[in-house]
């Protein structure tokens, strides 16, 4: 470089924009949106949903739930803590826990399941 040349006489070349920022954001705020008018719906409908159910149902739910967080991490914890809280018993557990979660939600879903594809909010 010269003396007579600067950095700054050179012309700075911006790349041409590929995505209009304003487009993108916009886009994206909608895409949000509907996820999160899909998932309110769905909400809204297990709710609606339950109104109808009984006592003992709603009970049962919740006698469900607090049990299996019981079992699950008070009752099997005893397995690490019995093994000497090596790796091998710790992996023991988790092969175990996520085993009984897999069935507690078949539980659930075959016992408590709400069927909310009687309501629709579309129609008019």
């Amino acid at each position: 470089m010269t003396e007579d040349e600067s950095p700054s006489d050179k012309p700075e070349i911006e790349p041409p924009p590929f995505f209009d920022k304003r487009e993108e954001a916009e886009a994206s705020f909608w895409r949000l949106k509907k996820a999160s008018d899909k998932w309110r719906e769905d909400r809204v409908k297990r709710v609606l949903a339950q109104e109808g159910e009984g006592l003992f149902t709603t009970f049962g739910r919740m006698i469900f739930v607090s049990s299996c967080i019981f079992f699950d991490f008070i009752v099997m914890i005893q397995i690490p803590v019995s093994l000497g809280k090596t790796t091998l018993s710790w992996a023991i557990y988790v092969t175990l826990l996520v085993m009984a979660i897999k069935y507690q939600r078949e539980f659930y879903d075959n016992w408590f399941k709400i069927d909310i594809s009687q309501i629709d909010f579309d129609q008019q």
